[in-house]
């Protein structure tokens, strides 16, 4: 007897579990097989001879999430931070064959999540392949009158399958705008108009979702979908049945539904109707990163920036810990609306902008590598603006701008601080002498620093312990870190003029 294995390949039995490939993954990543395939069945008499089996989506997911927890695959790769919180979650919902909703603020990686479950379909999946057919049809278990119709009068040797690929079988609608027959369907004024019967299933025109039959569909900051739609969604989630304008052409839809939203919506009285809510089977609350660590490593995943290259760029952890910390102080800001949520976003836009004034100081002075300074944070209101929403109450009418720096000076501080504990470089601002005075910039050498410090008492060596290392480029980015610390702690002053900033020891 012979069975489809996981991309559509026609395998023994006795050597399915001889099978050292996962179903997920990037196909060329996978361990060679150690069985060979053959061609796979083109007609459905040959897929009953090769022994597949059909089952609805959700089984077919439990399946293959099964197989891959019991290998001990890793699930969901490049999600980090929700190892002990959020993948718990969704994996027993795979497990009890529920739909999700996916609830949390902007930038928590939602879509990623519902995309990613695509991973356990199987590879590809046989269908039939009948000219004018809506749906992809279980070659077992059709539900179209056109199917019907087409197995009723072929033989099995005569009715033709196709392998329809896991990548194909989701899709996902953003609510906002969305329609009735965008996701569900209409009747076809043209069709009526060719004669066809409002109460036939060819008058109508199929959405989204059952066009997705046997695969997976997602929907998008759900509290803003339209009341209708909300109610034909209903219908499908209890159902698993289409009914369009009240006509009586009803078929059996498989679909795995997920949903996403906003809980400062989805929460609101009204927003999504009580019986919708009712009927999604498992939520799952996501979240910021907890750690700053875990935070900084999502950024530098997400950015995907190349540090190497014709002019190299070196990032000192003070300034990546930096960069994050905005972010959480954002979160924590009075002058931000903290019920639409500050998303990662911010930190991966931000950790660009920083990187692409040093190259562009790299290209400017020839320095190799460069290495960023606190000055080239200056430019970090392009990709800031727009990511914040103020809360009009707790600003009192700042600008964007004035809360980006308020924010940026308390992140600085907070990470200031933890070295001062350190390192103790709190002794440094008492060793200068009164009126002296330190000028930096983003767009001056690194070999400016290193003639300023000159003048200066030696015990600011101590300052260089931060990030060892006797390249000018990371010293004047030292320079630049402690120096900020200093002013935001209130140990020393600031001036700027024209990009360049001026700190004085009064």
């Amino acid at each position: 007897m012979m069975k489809i294995g996981p991309v559509g390949r026609v395998v023994p039995l006795h050597l399915q579990a001889g099978l050292s490939s996962s179903v997920l993954g990037d196909p060329a990543m996978e361990e060679p097989r150690t069985v060979h395939a053959t061609a796979k069945p083109t007609t459905l008499q040959q897929l009953r001879e090769s022994g597949w089996r059909s089952k609805p989506v959700k089984d077919e997911l439990y399946d293959n999430f099964i197989a891959a927890l019991a290998r001990g695959d890793e699930l969901f790769p490049g999600i980090i931070g929700f190892e002990d919180t959020v993948i718990p979650e969704i994996n027993n919902a795979i497990i009890a064959k529920h739909d999700m909703l996916f609830l949390g603020e902007k930038g928590q990686a939602k879509s990623r999540l519902m995309r990613m479950l695509t991973r356990f379909l199987d590879e590809e999946l046989p269908y039939l392949d009948i000219e004018g057919c809506p749906v992809h049809e279980d070659p077992y278990r059709p539900i179209t009158r056109i199917a019907l119709a087409f197995v009723a009068e072929h033989g099995e040797d005569e009715i033709p399958i196709a392998w329809w690929p896991r990548e194909q079988r989701y899709a996902e609608r953003l609510a906002p705008g969305t329609k009735f027959a965008d996701i569900i369907g209409e009747i076809d004024p043209a069709k009526l108009a060719g004669g066809a019967s409002l109460s036939a299933e060819e008058a109508l025109h199929f959405g989204l979702i059952p066009r997705l039959h046997r695969g997976v569909f997602a929907m998008n900051e759900l509290p803003d979908l339209d009341e209708l739609v909300q109610v034909g969604l209903f219908n499908i989630l209890e159902e698993r049945d289409v009914q369009i304008r009240g006509y009586p052409v009803r078929f059996d839809v498989d679909v795995l539904i997920l949903f996403s939203a906003n809980p400062m919506t989805y929460n609101r009285s009204g927003k999504v109707i009580a019986q919708l809510k009712d009927r999604i089977g498992s939520t799952i609350q996501t979240h910021y990163p907890r750690q700053r660590t875990a935070g900084i490593e999502i950024m530098k995943q997400e950015a995907r920036v190349e540090l190497n290259g014709e002019f190299p760029v070196m990032i000192p952890p003070f300034m990546e810990e930096i960069i994050e910390q905005i972010s959480i102080c954002a979160r924590k800001s009075k002058y931000v609306d903290q019920q639409s949520g500050v998303s990662a976003r911010l930190s991966i836009a931000n950790y660009r902008t920083m990187i692409a004034n040093t190259r562009q100081r790299a290209v400017r002075l020839g320095e190799r590598p460069a290495v960023p300074r606190i000055s080239d944070l200056g430019h970090l209101y392009s990709s800031c603006l727009g990511k914040l929403e103020l809360d009009m109450m707790g600003s009192h009418q700042m600008s964007e701008r004035q809360v980006i720096d308020s924010i940026a000076a308390e992140a600085i501080k907070t990470v200031f601080e933890e070295y001062v504990d350190e390192h103790g470089l709190d002794e440094i601002a008492d060793i200068f002498g009164r009126g002296v005075k330190i000028e930096v910039g983003d767009m001056l050498p690194s070999s400016h620093y290193a003639r300023r410090l000159k003048r200066v008492p030696p015990a600011w060596e101590k300052a260089f312990e931060v990030n060892p290392a006797q390249s000018p480029a990371v010293r004047a980015s030292c320079v630049e870190f402690v120096l900020a610390g200093l002013y935001v702690t209130d140990r020393v002053s600031r001036s700027q003029h024209h990009g360049r900033i001026t700190y004085e020891f009064t």
